[in-house]
């Protein structure tokens, strides 16, 4: 898998117009298939073909049961400076519901280490809205995040999954559908909670403290190119291109070894490239660029849009600062809804 990788990186290596790499993400579960060494490895293939800026960001993805004292120690001696970790929640009937590998002692614990081999800048991933959790063991979850000095957070409501044991659970009657109502009122406690400890929302799942945004996760929001590499990654050209790698590992690394790359492309119609700009620009604190919407889209697409944005402004659902159309926070839990309506259909 590593030699794929490396011919892939060297193949697309022309790709990305801007050559200055001011991010890089391992994700998808990679520190169970990858060591430190082939981590460091593959960081150094990239730079024969990119500059690192000064600051990069190097987040590496990772589940609490993947980060034993070893693996860290190697990490640390790594160009890595970001871990994302997937804890989800500090409670064991929560981590049961979700089938996690790990428990509430591994989760707290895997991110003590962490720091203890001086990582500081640190995002985890924590779930609400759990028919087995409720407001006040949210608020501990919380509670335990800001005393574990975690600078990020990226935090989702729970979701049924088609085709899972989660859904099978809540058609049988052994869990209950979660609630849209209390995800709703642990949603807003959230906001409040984390805002009074010092961090801002700046995008409807996704808090940090100053200094500490997700520049990786930025870039998709901010509509800027950028490069996936390894089975089932994405690119996006900045524009109107976007492809995917194939999830199957064999078919992967045999497409590779005969020098082909092995993805599929699709053009971006304006259709498409706009209602991806609403959705994804109304979940930020940025909004959607309205000077950048009118030079990109036609009349024809922007009539209908024009009247709707009027309709919701009346009904105080969006709000136009310095020629950027947001949604008001107080609204954010319904942010793609709100987005969904203005679509080009």
């Amino acid at each position: 898998m590593l030699d794929a990788m490396k011919k892939e990186i060297f193949l697309r290596k022309d790709e990305l117009q801007n050559k200055n790499i001011q991010s890089l993400y391992f994700g998808g579960g990679t520190p169970s298939v990858l060591s430190a060494d082939e981590i460091k490895s593959l960081i150094d293939e990239v730079l024969k073909y990119f500059n690192f800026k000064n600051d990069i960001e190097i987040t590496l993805e990772a589940n609490p049961d993947d980060l034993d004292k070893n693996f860290l120690k190697g990490l640390s001696d790594s160009p890595v400076n970001r871990l994302s970790i997937g804890t989800q929640s500090f409670f064991d009937e929560d981590l049961k519901l979700m089938n996690r590998a790990h428990n509430a002692s591994e989760a707290e614990g895997s991110i003590k280490r962490a720091q203890d081999f001086g990582f500081e800048n640190l995002s985890i991933d924590l779930i609400y809205g759990s028919p087995t959790s409720n407001l006040e063991i949210w608020k501990e979850n919380l509670n335990k995040t800001v005393a574990l000095e975690i600078p990020h957070i990226s935090s989702y409501a729970l979701t049924v999954e088609p085709k899972t044991a989660l859904e099978n659970w809540v058609a049988k009657g052994k869990v209950l559908n979660p609630k849209e109502e209390e995800q709703n009122r642990e949603f807003y406690y959230m906001i409040d909670f984390l805002k009074d400890h010092g961090f801002e929302h700046y995008e409807v799942s996704n808090f940090a403290k100053p200094g500490f945004y997700s520049r990786h996760n930025s870039s998709y929001w901010k509509y800027q190119e950028y490069l996936g590499i390894g089975p089932s990654a994405h690119s996006y050209n900045g524009t109107d291109v976007r492809s995917w790698n194939v999830a199957n590992n064999q078919q992967y690394i045999k497409k590779l070894n005969s020098n082909i790359l092995a993805k599929e492309t699709e053009v971006l119609s304006q259709q498409d490239q706009f209602n991806e700009m609403i959705m994804i620009g109304l979940r930020t604190v940025w909004g959607v660029d309205l000077d950048s919407l009118n030079q990109k889209f036609s009349e024809n697409i922007l009539e209908r849009f024009n009247k709707e944005i009027q309709n919701k402004m009346e009904e105080g659902i969006l709000k136009i600062d310095n020629n950027h159309l947001k949604i008001p926070e107080k609204h954010w839990f319904m942010a793609d809804g709100i987005a969904s309506d203005l679509f080009q259909v």
